[in-house]
């Protein structure tokens, strides 16, 4: 089969297509109509002379065909190849690029580590970069969601990146504790281990839990602290800390952004120190504006560690 230049486009829309099987959610990946797309899967059927996708019997999006399934692999690898060839070949220049970055991390990391880097790329050396920050998926949808090139990076702990992703190393921080500025059972500038244990706490959680990692160090030791409020938000904690006379053990690098605002004690209990780092697909790993954005990330936040 020859395909023309002119049909090139239609390759990128077969590819989403198959992945998707769901002519609506590609069109909109896509960012057509679904009229069109509707159009271009007829095209590609009598490019191919096949149906590629039929409808499921149960009414939900569409099956791929015996030779769609056979095409899909190599399609996509195609695909990719190409998109690096284009990449590489275009040197980037981030005083004149527009590209699209979209970060997944937890809003605490936006604050210890999101924040610098907007203000590098919108002050200093990009203006014209865009910037998405989302909520980090469930490890397979993050997997997917990279490889199509819908996430760029993922930052988070060191430990729970996927071993399927490159990853380097960003930084490493601390838990400290901290409440209101005239906390009436915090009146030195050391909080004890039992009055940590007898305060109440306000902890991060996703699922509404009261429990973290930090009240099974706790129970090692015999001891057990008084969690009586769990949000979905860290940066949520401060707020709630100004108006209660509450505590929260938070990362260090995340209460510097509260420091004028809250007082700061040391945890009067080891934990241990803790490695955050960022991670991308292996198919962004040579792409000029990826390794741009990656370099740029380790710099501000390597700089900033420095001058702790």
């Amino acid at each position: 089969m020859d395909i023309k230049r002119s049909e090139m486009s239609l390759m990128i829309s077969l590819d989403t297509l198959l992945e998707e099987k769901n002519v609506t959610r590609a069109a909109k990946r896509l960012y057509l109509s679904q009229p069109a797309l509707s159009a271009q899967l007829a095209r590609l059927r009598q490019i191919f002379q096949d149906p590629l996708l039929v409808p499921s019997e149960t009414g939900k999006g569409m099956i791929a065909t015996k030779k769609a399934i056979e095409l899909q692999p190599k399609l996509h690898l195609a695909l990719q190849e190409l998109q690096k060839a284009i990449s590489f070949s275009i040197p980037f220049d981030p005083l004149q690029s527009n590209r699209h970055f979209v970060l997944a991390m937890n809003d605490s990391l936006l604050t210890i580590v999101g924040i610098g880097i907007i203000q590098k790329i919108f002050q200093t050396f990009a203006p014209n970069i865009r910037l998405s920050f989302i909520p980090v998926p469930e490890k397979q949808e993050l997997l997917n969601r990279m490889e199509k090139g819908e996430i760029d990076l993922s930052i988070g702990l060191h430990d729970n990146i996927p071993v399927a992703l490159h990853s380097r190393h960003l930084l490493s921080d601390y838990f400290q504790v901290a409440a209101r500025i005239g906390h009436p059972q915090l009146n030195s500038n050391v909080i004890t281990l039992q009055d940590y244990c007898q305060a109440y706490h306000v902890i991060f959680s996703k699922t509404g839990i009261l429990q973290s990692s930090i009240d099974f160090a706790l129970q090692k030791q015999g001891l057990q602290r008084n969690v009586i409020t769990s949000v979905f938000s860290y940066n949520q904690i401060p707020l709630i800390l100004l108006d209660t006379d509450s505590i929260a053990t938070l990362p260090s690098r995340f209460l510097q952004r509260y420091q004028n605002i809250l007082k700061v004690f040391e945890v009067p209990f080891e934990l241990p120190r803790f490695d955050l780092a960022m991670a991308w697909h292996a198919n962004m790993q040579e792409d000029p504006a990826h390794q741009w954005l990656r370099n740029l990330l380790y710099q501000v936040n390597h700089d900033s560690a420095q001058i702790q």
